[in-house]
């Protein structure tokens, strides 16, 4: 079951051709269900997304990243996929998608969508023509089937995305001690009521999201014609979802490390990193250089930064992103450290960071950096800091707000993570304010016919309005016209070539807390990331996050950029 291609000639985008557009590109994720609902059901959807375009646009960015909006039963909001070649009636049509991606093109904006071939949904139809079909089949070759020894599991079986298989009875066993990144063990039983069929299958995540195993050259088969679906919709590029996890160790060996949730990928290298997943950026690299203007590759590689630069090697993915920075506190030093072995990498393979400080799986930048009125200046900084530094940037919905994290209440939290592991990503998905009026939760869904709107899907907190997209857009000192700034004049700086492709990153720290990230000798960008105003290096300040002390000293919790004298 290969996804078809559509008839006829490939679509060209009408943004102007550039082939190494991304190496200056600042792309915003967009997280369908939490941007605008169009419909009013509660849910975001392609039609809000349609009409909030132009937002995106007038912000200064190049494109846009949308997380998954294909056919899934939301296990794990959309990361759960049946149909990789659709649209959820949840989100919309494919008409709607086309016209999306008109629109897009017609304002400048490139868009990228998300792939995710390390799993799919356990409603798959291959992953339920695996589990009729019964053990040693082909189909069940398609994923990782092991048989084991007979018990009662308590997991629900049969492909259930039920989340009881944290449990672990002492007369089931599974066929090693791999742990979910999610929480509890990555094996579930295929058929549990069966006395025949002993069949385990892997689920690195939730037991609704089983493994596609790609050791079967059927599988890579199948996502080359993913591919080749949505480039010939004229795609610009593919997000790559946990790019560094498809194959597994041979012979699926105990892992020395039962690591834990969030960080289970990288405690256990039985099931990522694996020399053969390269091969598959190859062949992907391949496929979207046939394609004029060239598709873009982006990988969520999860591993440090000298493992993780490889995946950008020239004949691989374009960019990876640079998780080491995503999940930095306010530590100059621990700023400097990532930021130069981010450099060595890029030395050695070529390929400049993808910068990012937040997404749809981090705590808001907000409230990691302190919460508050502290976080709220902070954050401001590092996204001028982000903004600034060389190479690629990726910008969150509501990062441009200032929006912090919310505390989602328990009984509303819908996280897989939070069922399986007590961790909760549902607060940095919260739907934006875009009006400081609560009607219509604060402009986020547009009446229904009977002039309401449903209640949105996660809970809106009380005050959300004062981070309203309206409320800001009058206020010249907000966090939103800060970041139409910034993006503007990093714009400049191309056009000017004071930033050019071949820009590294000199990263240090002076007077115990000034960073300093050197970009070339023309350029500097510098954090006050301690309690005591700090003097800036010789040059000419043109930005920063809030307004520099009467004598020309950076005070705490700001960033600027300098142009050398």
């Amino acid at each position: 079951m290969s996804p078809v291609s559509p008839a006829g000639p490939v679509e060209e985008t009408t943004v102007a051709p550039a082939p190494d557009w991304w190496q200056s590109a600042v792309i915003y994720e967009v997280y369908p269900r939490s941007f605008a609902d169009g419909d009013g059901d509660g849910v975001g959807d392609l039609a809000g997304l349609i009409t909030r375009l132009p937002y995106i646009a007038a912000l200064g960015v190049d494109g846009i990243w949308m997380t998954p909006f294909q056919p899934s039963p939301q296990v794990d909001q959309g990361y759960d996929v049946t149909d990789y070649c659709g649209v959820d009636p949840l989100f919309g049509t494919m008409e709607q998608f086309e016209s999306l991606l008109s629109d897009a093109h017609g304002l400048g904006l490139r868009v990228l969508l998300d792939v995710v071939p390390n799993h799919c949904s356990s409603e798959h139809p291959l992953f339920q023509a695996a589990l009729a079909a019964g053990p040693g089949s082909p189909e069940r070759d398609m994923f990782h089937f092991v048989p084991g020894p007979l018990g009662t599991s308590d997991d629900g079986g049969s492909g259930s995305a039920s989340e009881a298989d944290a449990g672990d009875p002492t007369n089931d066993v599974p066929p090693n001690n791999w742990q979910s990144v999610f929480g509890g063990r990555a094996w579930s039983r295929a058929n549990p009521e069966s006395d025949t069929d002993t069949d385990w299958y892997l689920h690195l995540f939730s037991a609704g999201q089983p493994d596609w195993n790609w050791r079967n050259p059927a599988v890579g088969d199948y996502f080359d014609g993913v591919l080749r679906f949505w480039f010939d919709k004229g795609a610009d590029g593919l997000r790559i979802d946990v790019a560094h996890a498809l194959f597994k160790a041979d012979g699926l060996p105990d892992s020395p490390s039962t690591g834990g949730v969030v960080d289970g990928l990288r405690s256990n290298p039985q099931v990522s990193d694996q020399e053969d997943v390269h091969d598959v950026y190859r062949r992907w690299r391949t496929l979207a250089e046939k394609y004029e203007p060239h598709r873009l590759l982006v990988g969520e590689v999860n591993l440090e930064p000298s493992r993780a630069a490889r995946y950008t090697r020239a004949d691989e993915m374009q960019q990876a992103f640079a998780f080491a920075f995503v999940k930095l506190g306010w530590d100059p030093e621990a700023w400097a450290a990532v930021g130069n072995e981010l450099e060595a990498a890029r030395q050695l393979h070529g390929a400049a960071p993808t910068w990012a400080l937040e997404n749809h799986d981090i705590v808001r930048s907000v409230t990691r950096f302190g919460g508050g009125e502290l976080g709220n200046v902070r954050a401001r900084a590092a996204l001028v800091a982000l903004l600034g530094l060389p190479g690629a940037a990726y910008i969150y919905q509501g990062q441009e707000l200032g929006l912090p994290e919310v505390d989602v209440p328990v009984g509303a939290r819908v996280d897989p993570m939070w069922a399986r592991g007590g961790v909760c990503r549902d607060g940095a998905r919260v739907p934006l304010p875009w009006s400081d009026d609560a009607a219509l939760n604060h402009g986020f869904s547009r009446a229904e016919p009977a002039g309401k709107a449903s209640e949105p899907w996660l809970p809106i907190p009380g005050g959300w309005g004062t981070h309203a997209i309206e409320r800001q857009e009058q206020d010249p000192q907000s966090a939103l016209n800060l970041t139409k700034a910034a993006l503007e004049l990093r714009r400049q700086l191309w056009k000017t070539e004071v930033f050019t492709a071949d820009d590294g990153g000199s990263w240090r720290v002076e007077a115990g807390n000034l960073l300093i990230c050197e970009r070339n000798e023309h350029f500097l960008v510098a954090v006050a990331m301690g309690t005591e105003p700090v003097k800036l290096p010789a040059g000419t300040v043109l930005l920063s996050a809030a307004p520099l002390a009467e004598d020309g000293w950076l005070q705490p919790n700001n960033a600027a950029w300098v142009l050398r004298d």
